[in-house]
């Protein structure tokens, strides 16, 4: 099966490209990002704080199966509604150091639009290490899941 979600990662590179068209207005899209309920319902994790805002910051928590607890968390350093979030990104308590993600979203149709997230890593070690894991398919999971809960908003 295809995945919706793409990911260009060029050898010898420390970023990725990751880009995914929703069947979905931007505004809608955005809101997934923004509304903390929402993010919750998507990504299956506990938002503790979420400030949409410059030099906001948020945090994320999530429980794997055996009940240990997981942490994320980051700085918002740019966010224009429905256009841009500029953010950094960093997993607590693992080998993976912060990242910068750039997320642009872009209306292409009245009922369609495009999310691209651009994201860098200190080093192209980094970046391959993440790519190690099952990256692709669970970014392209939490991505279906987005598409049919806000789906069900319009």
């Amino acid at each position: 099966m295809e995945l919706k979600t793409k990911i260009d990662a060029i050898d010898g590179k420390h970023d990725l490209l990751i880009t995914r068209e929703f069947d979905l207005p931007v505004d809608l899209l955005f809101k997934a990002y923004e509304e903390p309920e929402i993010v919750e319902q998507w990504m299956g994790t506990k938002v503790l704080k979420l400030e949409n805002k410059k030099h906001g910051s948020y945090r994320f928590e999530t429980t794997d199966p055996k009940g240990n607890k997981h942490g994320f968390n980051g700085t918002i350093h740019e966010f224009i509604p429905n256009q841009k979030i500029t953010r950094t990104f960093e997993m607590e308590n693992t080998p993976f150091e912060v990242q910068l993600e750039f997320l642009e979203f872009e209306q292409l149709t009245n009922d369609t639009s495009k999310l691209t997230m651009h994201i860098v890593y200190r080093s192209v070690a980094l970046r391959d290490q993440m790519l190690q894991l099952p990256f692709a398919q669970g970014i392209n999971m939490a991505h279906n899941r987005l598409q049919n809960i806000v789906e069900n908003l319009k």
